[in-house]
C-alpha cells in the first residue's frame, strides 16, 4: 500500500471499534467521503487510486469514467473486492476489478461514450485501509460526443451535485496544469457548494506536461489564485506508464524525483506530490475523528453513570464463597420486608410518580371506594318509605295505631344494618387484591433467584388469605354487635321529639347549609358534547354543596356555567369503542334540561381512580347514583302510596329516626373497617414477614435449591460487569487517542473572488532567479530575493515547524490575509513576459 498515513490511523480506529463492539454498540465515527471533481482526463481517477494505493480503475483518453463509482473501503484482515451487482463473488485480482468496472459501465451506458447517473458500488476489503467512502465522478464536459445526450453538461453537473453538496464530503478539485485555472469548472462547482472553502482542496495534475519554460509555481504557492486550503501538485502515471505496468511505488518515486529536480518546485517539494496529498487528507480524517470523540465520550460517561448503581452489588461477587447463599437469603428476605413496609406505609425515596401503588391504593379504598359503596345501599328513598309503611301496619295488625311503634323502627334499622355486610366484605376483597399485588411487586426484586421468589410469594400470599377469613369474621361480628342492641340513647341520635320537629323543618328547607358554600372538589374534567354543539372540551370544574360550576381554566375567572345540584343524580356511561376515557353522566330526575337543551351532561376522566373520586365527591354533595326501579315499581300496588295523614306522619318520623341511627352506624363502620383491616391483615402481614417468613423459607426446602441463581440473572450479571469494564476501557482509549493525535485548525479565509470570473488568467511563467519587475511589492515584499529561498507555503495552516527562518514579509507584511492587497488580482496579467506569446488552447492529453 502507498498510504502510510492511513495505515497509522487504522490502529486507533480499530481500538475504538473493538471497544464499542465489546459493549454491543457501533462506533459511529461517520468518516467523511472524498470525491474528485474536474474536467475530462484531468487525472481524477489517478488521484483517487494513489490515495488508496491500488491500481484498479479504468484508464484511457476522453471520457473514461461514465458512471459514478462509489468505492467503500472496509478495514478487514483479508484483501479482496466485492461489487454490489455481483453479490457473493470475491475479486482477489484487481485487474479483474478494473475489467468488471468497464463491463458494468458498458452494460448500462453502451460502448459509445454514453453516461449514466446509476452508480457502481464497489467495496474493497483490506487491512491497509480505513472505513472510508471514495467517489470517482465523470469528468465535466460541455460538448456531447458519441451517444451522449445534448444536455450532457447539465446531466453531469446534477450527478456531481448529488455527492458534493453533503457536508461530510471532502472535495478534491482536480485541474490539469496545462489548462486555464481561472476557468476551472471544478473550482467553480466547489465554491458553489462550499463557499467557506473548508472542504475544498485544489489538486494540480500534469505538471510534467507543461510547455517548456512555463511553470505553476505561483499557483502552488497559493499566491496567484488562492484557495483557503491551497493547492497540491501531483504527477500521475502517463498512459504509457500504465500500459507498461509501472506500479504505484515506482510512480511515487518518479514523482518525488520530478519535484526535487525542478527548479521552480524544489523549494516546496516536501509540500507537493501524492504523499503530501495523502497526508493532508489523513489529517482531515484525524481532525474529524477528534471532533467526534467528545460526543462519544459524553455518551459513554452517561452510560457509565447509569451502570454504577447496578454494578455496585456485583463488584464483590464471589461464586465460590460458601456463605454467599446464606448471606444472600438473609439480605433478600430483609430487603423484601423493607420494600413491603415502604409500599404500605409510604416513603420518601423511590416514589412512584406514574400511578398509585400499595398503601395509597388501599387508602383510596378506605376513604373513597368504601364510603361510596355504603351510600349506594341507602339512597332509595321511595323503597325505604314503603318498607316503613309496611312495618308500621304489620306492627299494629288489625288495630289502628295511635302512636309511632318502636318495633317498626328497630325492624327497619336492623334491615339497613344488615345491608352493610356486602360493602364491608367487598372492601376486604379489594384490600386483599391490593395486598397480593403489592407482594408480587416487591418479589420482583427477587428475580435473581426464581425459586426463592416463587416460595416467598406463595408463603406470604397464603398467610394473607388465612388472615382474610379472620378479618371477614371480625367484620361480620362487628355488624352483629350493632344488630344486637339498638342504642337509642346515643348522643348523636335525634330522638322522637326531634324527629317530629325535623318533619316541619324539612318541608321549609330549600337548600341545606344555606349561607355556607363548601367547596368539595376541584379539578379538570372533559365535557362531552356533540360536535354540532361545540364538541368535547376540558374545563376546570368546581363542586360545592350547592352547585357544579365549570370555568375556562384553574384561575376561575371566566365561568362557563353553574348547575344547581337539586334533583341531580349520577349515571354510568359506557366507553366508546376508540375512547380511552372513563365517563359518567349527571342528569335531572324531573326530566328537565341540565345544560342548554341537554337532558344530561357526560363528564370524562382520564382514569378509573379519578372517576371513583369524583363520584365519592358527588355523594358528599348529596348527588347519588341512579337505581333501576322498574321491577319494584311494577310490582308495587297502587294503594301503597295512598296513606292517611296520621300514617304519613308516622312514616316520616320513623324515616328521620332511621336516617339518624343508620348515619351513626355508618360512621362507626367507616371508622372501624380500616382499623380492623389494618390490625388483623396488614399489620399482621408485616409482622409475619419480619419475624416468621425466614423460618418458613428454611422449612420449605433445601437452601441450595432455594438460592439457585437463574441463568438469565447470571448472564445479566456477567454482561453488566463486562459492559462496565468495556465502557471504562473505551473511555481510556478515547483519552489515549485525544492525547496521541493532533488536530490542525482551519486555515484563515482568503480572497477567492477570482473563481466566478471568466478572465483568462494565465498561470505559467518562465522560471527566473528573481521576481519579474511587474511583481507588486504587496506580494513579494520590499526586499526582492530568489524564490527558492522562500520556503513558506500559504495554502495550509499552521506553517510547517521544521522550516525556521521564515521571512515575516513573505506575504507582503500581512500575516493574516496575504491576498488582501487590492492591486494583487488586477496586476497578474502583467506577469507574462512580453517575449512569450499566449499559447493556443492545449491539446487533449493522451491520458
Amino acid at each position: 500500500m502507498g498510504n502510510r498515513g492511513m495505515e497509522e490511523l487504522i490502529p486507533l480506529i480499530n481500538k475504538l471499534q473493538d471497544a464499542f463492539s465489546s459493549i454491543g454498540q457501533s462506533c459511529n465515527l461517520d468518516l467523511p467521503q472524498i470525491a474528485v471533481v474536474g474536467g475530462q482526463s484531468a487525472g481524477k481517477s489517478s488521484v483517487l487510486e494513489n490515495f488508496v494505493g491500488r491500481d484498479f480503475l479504468p484508464r484511457g483518453s476522453g471520457i473514461v469514467t461514465r458512471r459514478p463509482l462509489i468505492l467503500q473501503l472496509v478495514n478487514n484482515k483479508a484483501e479482496y473486492a466485492e461489487f454490489l451487482h455481483c453479490k457473493g463473488r470475491k475479486f482477489v485480482d484487481f485487474d479483474e476489478v478494473r475489467q468488471e468496472i468497464e463491463a458494468e459501465t458498458d452494460r448500462i451506458t453502451g460502448s459509445n461514450k454514453g453516461i449514466s447517473p446509476i452508480p457502481i458500488n464497489l467495496r474493497v476489503y483490506s487491512p491497509h485501509v480505513l472505513n472510508l467512502t471514495l467517489i470517482d465522478l465523470p469528468g465535466m464536459t460541455k460538448v456531447a460526443v458519441g451517444d451522449q445526450p445534448i444536455d450532457i453538461e447539465h446531466q453531469i453537473r446534477d450527478m456531481l451535485m448529488q455527492f458534493v453538496t453533503r457536508e461530510s464530503c471532502l472535495i478534491l478539485a482536480v485541474t490539469p496544469a496545462n489548462t486555464d485555472l481561472a476557468n476551472s469548472d471544478a473550482l467553480k462547482l466547489s465554491k458553489e457548494v462550499d463557499p467557506q472553502g473548508l472542504r475544498t482542496i485544489g489538486v494540480i495534475t500534469k505538471l510534467d506536461l507543461m510547455d517548456e519554460g512555463t511553470d505553476a509555481r505561483d499557483i502552488l504557492e497559493n499566491k496567484l489564485l488562492p484557495l483557503r486550503r491551497g493547492y497540491i501538485g501531483v504527477v500521475n502515471r502517463s498512459q504509457k506508464d500504465i500500459d507498461g505496468k509501472k506500479d504505484i511505488r515506482a510512480a511515487l518515486a518518479a514523482e518525488r524525483k520530478f519535484f526535487l529536480s525542478h527548479p521552480s518546485y524544489r523549494h516546496m517539494a516536501e509540500r507537493m506530490g501524492t504523499p503530501h496529498l495523502q497526508k493532508t487528507l489523513n489529517q482531515q480524517l484525524t481532525n474529524h475523528i477528534r471532533d467526534t470523540l467528545p460526543g462519544l465520550r459524553s455518551k459513554l460517561q452517561s452510560q457509565l453513570l447509569s451502570l454504577e448503581k447496578e454494578v455496585e452489588e456485583y463488584k464483590n461477587y464471589r461464586p465460590d464463597d460458601p456463605t454467599r447463599k446464606t448471606k444472600a437469603l438473609l439480605q433478600m428476605v430483609q430487603q423484601f420486608g423493607v420494600d413491603f413496609e415502604k409500599c404500605i406505609e409510604g416513603s420518601g425515596d423511590q416514589v412512584e410518580t406514574a400511578e398509585l401503588s400499595g398503601g395509597a391504593r388501599i387508602n383510596r379504598i378506605f376513604h373513597e371506594r368504601f364510603p361510596f359503596e355504603l351510600v349506594k345501599i341507602v339512597f332509595d328513598e321511595k323503597e325505604l318509605r314503603r318498607e316503613i309503611s309496611h312495618a308500621i301496619k304489620n306492627v299494629h295488625g288489625v288495630r289502628t295505631g295511635l302512636f309511632t311503634p318502636d318495633l317498626a323502627f328497630e325492624a327497619i334499622v336492623k334491615k339497613q344494618i344488615i345491608k352493610l355486610k356486602e360493602p364491608c366484605l367487598k372492601c376486604i376483597d379489594l384490600v386483599i387484591q391490593e395486598l397480593i399485588n403489592t407482594v408480587r411487586q416487591c418479589t420482583n426484586k427477587l428475580g435473581s433467584y426464581p425459586r426463592l421468589r416463587e416460595e416467598t410469594e406463595r408463603i406470604v400470599t397464603t398467610y394473607v388469605r388465612e388472615r382474610e377469613g379472620k378479618t371477614k369474621d371480625q367484620v361480620l361480628q362487628l355488624i352483629d354487635i350493632e344488630l344486637s342492641y339498638i342504642n337509642t340513647n346515643h348522643e348523636d341520635f335525634i330522638g322522637f321529639a326531634n324527629a317530629q320537629q325535623r318533619n316541619i323543618v324539612n318541608k321549609k328547607r330549600a337548600i341545606p347549609n344555606q349561607g355556607e358554600i363548601l367547596v368539595i372538589r376541584k379539578g379538570w374534567l372533559t365535557l362531552n358534547i356533540s360536535i354540532m354543539k361545540g364538541g368535547s372540551k376540558a374545563y376546570w370544574f368546581v363542586l360545592t354543596a350547592e352547585s357544579l360550576s365549570w370555568y375556562k381554566d384553574e384561575e376561575e375567572k371566566e365561568k362557563k356555567y353553574m348547575l344547581p345540584l337539586d334533583n341531580l343524580k349520577l349515571r354510568d356511561v359506557e366507553k366508546g369503542f376508540m375512547s380511552t376515557k372513563h365517563i359518567f353522566a349527571v342528569f335531572n330526575t324531573e326530566q328537565r334540561n341540565v345544560y342548554k337543551d341537554l337532558r344530561q351532561i357526560e363528564l370524562a376522566c382520564d382514569s378509573q381512580e379519578d372517576m371513583d373520586s369524583w363520584k365519592a365527591s358527588f355523594l358528599r354533595a348529596g348527588v347519588y347514583p341512579e337505581k333501576d326501579q322498574v321491577e319494584s315499581e311494577d310490582a308495587t300496588p297502587a294503594d301503597t302510596f295512598s296513606m292517611d295523614p296520621q300514617l304519613e306522619r308516622q312514616v316520616e318520623t320513623i324515616r328521620n329516626l332511621v336516617d339518624s341511627y343508620t348515619s351513626i352506624v355508618n360512621k362507626t363502620i367507616r371508622d372501624l373497617m380500616p382499623k380492623t383491616i389494618m390490625h388483623l391483615m396488614i399489620s399482621s402481614a408485616k409482622d409475619f414477614i419480619h419475624s416468621e417468613l425466614l423460618a418458613y423459607l428454611y422449612s420449605s426446602g433445601d437452601q441450595n435449591s432455594l438460592m439457585e441463581e437463574s441463568a438469565d440473572q447470571a448472564q445479566r450479571r456477567d454482561e453488566m460487569l463486562r459492559m462496565y469494564h468495556a465502557i471504562k476501557e473505551a473511555l481510556s482509549i478515547i483519552g489515549d487517542i485525544s492525547t496521541s493525535t493532533v488536530s490542525t485548525p482551519a486555515p484563515p479565509p482568503v480572497n477567492d473572488g477570482w473563481i466566478p470570473e471568466n478572465s483568462p488568467t494565465p498561470q505559467r511563467r518562465p522560471p527566473t532567479s528573481a521576481p519579474p519587475p511587474s511583481r507588486p511589492p504587496a506580494v513579494r515584499g520590499p526586499t526582492p530575493g530568489p524564490p527558492s529561498l522562500n520556503p513558506t507555503p500559504s495554502f495550509v495552516a499552521p506553517p510547517i515547524p521544521s522550516r525556521p527562518g521564515q521571512p515575516i514579509n513573505a506575504f507582503g507584511n500581512s500575516s493574516l490575509d496575504p491576498f488582501s492587497a487590492p492591486p494583487q488580482i488586477p496586476s497578474r496579467p502583467a506577469r507574462i513576459p512580453p517575449g512569450i506569446p499566449r499559447r493556443p488552447p492545449p491539446r487533449r492529453p493522451e491520458n
